[in-house]
């Protein structure tokens, strides 16, 4: 099946090797662009040479590339997922992975060491108020420093030929502009995209478990309860 996969402009990286494992083509549609906030990622880098963090937390692989390249020193580090993770051990920095795809795994996954300790989060400027609260309540103190905007570009989604539209945020989701009555199959990444979408009155036909494998897996599932073929 061809799949229009949500992703900012030159961040699609191996999506279409790894689509095609599970016997789909996938190609990327961009309801976003990103500007990049060198001010900010200065003051993030500075912070981080001067021991401000007892830990730092990348919730997605941009920030990763973005900040990684720029240290020389750092403290802790967990990665959201095994992509994030692996853009950081690229740069030479080993982190530790949440064991799902989800930020607010964070703070279970610390547990009781999180409590006093100075949490730097370099991130999108998009609100994660679960996360920050979840931080506080624990009682970390989180540093979120959003070095990125992400601004849609009012392009329509080019879903031509497409049987599924992969949705890879919430945000993505939310900017996007498309026609929802389009005759396609809907497919949320992980459960917070899904509840977005429900929200705004879609409701998506699969679900994945907040991860691009995820939601193929999910989506080659839901195919095969219906006798669809992959590639069909």
């Amino acid at each position: 099946m061809r799949i229009a996969v949500t992703r900012l402009a030159g961040k699609e990286k191996d999506d279409a090797v790894r689509c095609a494992r599970f016997g789909h083509e996938c190609y990327p549609v961009s309801p976003l662009r990103v500007e990049i906030r060198e001010d900010l990622i200065a003051q993030f880098v500075a912070a981080v040479e001067a021991d401000e963090y007892d830990c730092i937390f990348f919730t997605s692989a941009l920030p990763a590339q973005i900040i990684a390249p720029r240290l020389i020193r750092w403290p802790r580090i967990v990665a959201i997922g095994p992509t994030t993770a692996r853009t950081l051990e690229h740069f030479g920095i080993a982190a530790e992975t949440l064991p799902f795809f989800y930020s607010r795994e964070f703070v279970p996954y610390l547990g009781t060491w999180i409590r006093g300790k100075r949490i730097g989060i370099p991130r999108a400027d998009v609100p994660n108020p679960v996360l920050i609260g979840g931080i506080r309540q624990a009682g970390g103190l989180p540093a979120e420093v959003r070095i990125y905007s992400l601004i849609p570009t009012g392009r329509e989604l080019d879903l031509a030929g497409a049987g599924a539209v992969l949705f890879t945020s919430a945000m993505s989701f939310s900017t996007a502009a498309w026609q929802r009555d389009t005759p396609i199959l809907k497919v949320a990444i992980g459960e917070s995209t899904a509840a977005v979408m429900k929200d705004e009155g879609v409701l998506p036909d699969v679900t994945g478990d907040g991860s691009l494998e995820g939601a193929l897996r999910a989506l080659n599932e839901f195919l095969a309860a219906r006798d669809i073929p992959a590639g069909g």
